[in-house]
């Protein structure tokens, strides 16, 4: 996990990603923003994000995006 903290601390350094749980629901994180992170996610977790997973619930906070990594992995 601490490799995703660091590509959300590199998109938004101001943001305490450990506690918000509303990155979507706030717009702390935009559409440019959630293509950055999935690029960077696909890259240093060597999974592909289904464009079916691209949903706010999965992207609000850092424990949701973990998740789906896992998930990824997993498949």
């Amino acid at each position: 996990m601490d490799d995703l903290l660091e590509i959300l601390k590199e998109l938004h350094p101001e943001v305490d990603f450990e506690t918000c749980k509303t990155l979507v629901d706030d717009k702390i994180l935009d559409s440019f923003d959630i293509v950055s992170l999935i690029t960077e996610i696909s890259d240093t977790f060597d999974v592909k994000v289904p464009a079916s997973e691209i949903i706010p619930e999965n992207f609000n906070s850092i424990d949701s995006i973990w998740e789906l990594i896992q998930k990824l992995m997993d498949e």
